[in-house]
């Protein structure tokens, strides 16, 4: 069940970077995170409940709710025209909170692959609290070109190889592959829009002369 969830983060992260990177209007973006948003609350829900107390699977499913809150509250920023502020330092608990998740996949839970995924949404989330939070709004087209990327190596791919029952096969090669393509990927595409010139500034209508 974790797994479809994951499908769709996967779109909702993919629909947010375009929106970031202007591709996408805000307000048509509100209703995906309510949906995903939603659909997150539900899942770890019933995972709880069904655990039967098997405390590494409340584990896992009480940090979807970390998802499920950012995209409900992204959801009401667009909706209601909210100040970002809030959310930014909600952001920055879900990036601390996503550190925490990567040393316990890696350890107790015994996941590589997630605990190399919980690294990139830890990196997003801290753009997020950046551009959000403290408003450095030069980051934002480039946040929205890494949230857009995760959307489909982070969440999509996962979550096929988990539906498909091919995650355990691959799981080392997926955790070297994230750990080794993350940094090079984020790193050129940092070069590379840091380098690409700023849009034309609009065109001031000059003023007619008033008549003597």
């Amino acid at each position: 069940m974790a797994a479809v969830g994951l499908l769709f983060v996967g779109a909702v992260l993919f629909i947010n970077g375009a929106m970031l990177l202007g591709w996408v209007d805000g307000r048509s973006a509100a209703p995906i995170n309510f949906f995903v948003g939603a659909l997150q609350i539900i899942t770890p829900t019933y995972l709880i409940f069904t655990a039967d107390g098997d405390a590494n699977v409340i584990l896992s499913a009480a940090g979807l709710y970390l998802f499920a809150f950012t995209y409900l509250y992204v959801g009401l920023n667009l909706s209601f025209d909210l100040d970002s502020t809030g959310l930014g330092y909600f952001c920055l608990f879900v990036f601390v909170s996503a550190l925490v998740y990567s040393g316990l996949n890696f350890t107790l839970l015994g996941d590589a692959g997630f605990g190399v995924i919980w690294l990139h949404w830890a990196f997003l989330w801290l753009l997020f609290f950046l551009v959000l939070g403290l408003k450095r709004d030069a980051l934002g087209r480039y946040t929205g070109a890494v949230c857009a990327i995760q959307g489909w190596i982070t969440a999509w791919v996962p979550a096929f190889l988990l539906l498909t029952d091919r995650y355990s096969a691959v799981v080392t090669l997926l955790a070297v592959v994230l750990a080794v393509a993350g940094p090079v990927v984020y790193g050129a595409l940092w070069v590379r829009m840091r380098r690409a010139p700023a849009p034309p500034a609009p065109a001031v209508p000059q003023e007619r002369p008033v008549p003597a």
